[in-house]
């Protein structure tokens, strides 16, 4: 069957009807909404279509983008002849039946590989070198980042193309293309829309043209005759519609970005936005633990002692969930994570150990010295083991004052690690190591 092929004979060859979203694919890029940033004047996918010259290309985003849709069109303008494989049901088989059929042409081969990050490395090695000597020309399609999925081989051969939801206006565009289409989608039966669905419509399909095009063509099997008109009322659409679950890929780009959407939300004190993100990725299913987890780290990495309290308050929020339940608990997470938000910032703990690893990794002669090592036997007693130790809670103030006794090892440079920063409790920790540094100073300078 011709991909572009939109006739009445083909729907029926596919059913009674082919899906409103199948009939309403463009037939040209000028038909085509979205992208603009690809498909508009002289930008890229415009200007290989003007020039009928395609590039071998991964289109990169979500589902009901025009994925599909732009690799039918630049294989129209380029006078290619199209191969489509999906990627869940073609192994290395199918792979070389489409090269053998691509030699026996004397017009080029434009393979559409639909969801490659699907393919194991010896698909994608099967697909490298036929690809690399112009035989096919791929133009693979993915909702998932093709940076972790794609092998470096065959992504250094391919341009990465970035494709986004559509917005609202612009789904909006769509479902009143479909409405009022005679040919292709639904003009033939008069259908007038009270006001508000098409809007109602456009928020839930969540920048997919497919899912719109699909509740669209269900909603009007609901609509009710007045005259010589079918009117199409809004009351309808809860029953279409349904719940918005917002599901996601748990081991997908979303549900990671999410992740440092919330981790950067707190770091930047916006409490607000930090909720945002975490109702968002509870309402698609993630794992309330993976914030816990995430906010036990914030509670050091960027809270630090600036707020003491904080990390003890997250590990309580945790303990809260696992005992509570999920209802509740989430609501512990929650308080947790307008804590952080809310809370001073430091960094300092951060900074202090990766400057403490990084040091250590430079001394391997590190030794502990003598006066802090145990003596548990008579002969580490004699070794020195232990001799010279002052116990801090004998001393005045609890301070051994003195540089002799900063438990720093004598045969390495000294280093300080640890800065307090001028923020919350940790200005008041900055003011106890002052007045300790002082005390040292003393130490040293008495007979």
């Amino acid at each position: 069957m011709d991909l572009f092929d939109r006739t009445p004979s083909t729907a029926t060859t596919m059913g009674e009807e082919a899906p409103l979203a199948y009939r309403m694919r463009p037939l040209t890029l000028d038909d085509f909404v979205g992208q603009q940033a690809l498909v508009g004047p002289e930008k890229p996918l415009r200007r290989m279509a003007e020039s009928g010259v395609v590039r071998s290309m991964i289109l990169w985003g979500p589902p009901g983008v025009g994925k599909t849709t732009l690799a039918e069109l630049l294989a129209r303008a380029s006078g290619a002849h199209l191969e489509h494989l999906s990627a869940v049901m073609a192994g290395v088989k199918e792979i070389r039946s489409a090269v053998e059929r691509a030699q026996q042409r004397t017009s080029p081969t434009l393979l559409f590989l639909d969801e490659i990050h699907r393919l194991n490395k010896s698909q994608q090695d099967a697909l490298l070198p036929h690809v690399e000597s112009g035989l096919l020309t791929l133009i693979g399609a993915t909702t998932e980042n093709p940076s972790f999925e794609v092998n470096s081989a065959l992504l250094s051969r391919a341009r990465v193309y970035v494709l986004k939801p559509l917005s609202h206006d612009e789904l909006i565009q769509v479902l009143s293309q479909a409405l009022n289409d005679p040919e292709h989608g639904l003009g033939k039966r008069s259908i007038e829309v009270e006001e508000g669905v098409l809007e109602a419509l456009a928020h839930a399909s969540a920048g997919d043209a497919r899912r719109a095009l699909g509740l669209l063509e269900t909603a009007c099997d609901f609509t009710v005759q007045h005259g010589d008109k079918e009117v199409l009322h809004k009351a309808v659409l809860a029953d279409v519609v349904g719940h918005q679950s917002s599901a996601f890929d748990k081991q997908g780009d979303a549900y990671y970005d999410l992740l440092s959407a919330i981790h950067k939300s707190i770091r930047s004190s916006r409490p607000d936005s930090a909720l945002l993100y975490m109702a968002r990725f509870l309402q698609g299913g993630g794992d309330p633990l993976d914030i816990v987890r995430r906010l036990t780290a914030i509670a050091s990495e960027d809270v630090g002692n600036a707020d003491p309290r904080a990390l003890p308050l997250v590990i309580a929020a945790w303990d809260a969930y696992l005992r509570l339940g999920d209802y509740e608990g989430q609501r512990a997470i929650a308080h947790a994570a307008v804590h952080l938000a809310v809370a001073p910032k430091s960094n300092r703990i951060d900074r202090a150990w990766k400057a403490a690893q990084q040091f250590v990794q430079q001394q391997p002669q590190l030794e502990v010295p003598n006066y802090l090592r145990n003596a548990p036997t008579k002969l580490m007693e004699q070794l020195g083991h232990g001799q010279g130790y002052r116990y801090a809670h004998n001393e005045p103030y609890g301070y051994p004052a003195g540089s002799a006794h900063d438990c720093w090892p004598d045969e390495l440079p000294k280093m300080r690690f640890y800065e307090p920063s001028e923020f919350g409790q940790e200005k008041r920790f900055g003011e106890i190591m002052a007045w300790r540094e002082q005390r040292d100073q003393e130490a040293d300078q008495a007979p």
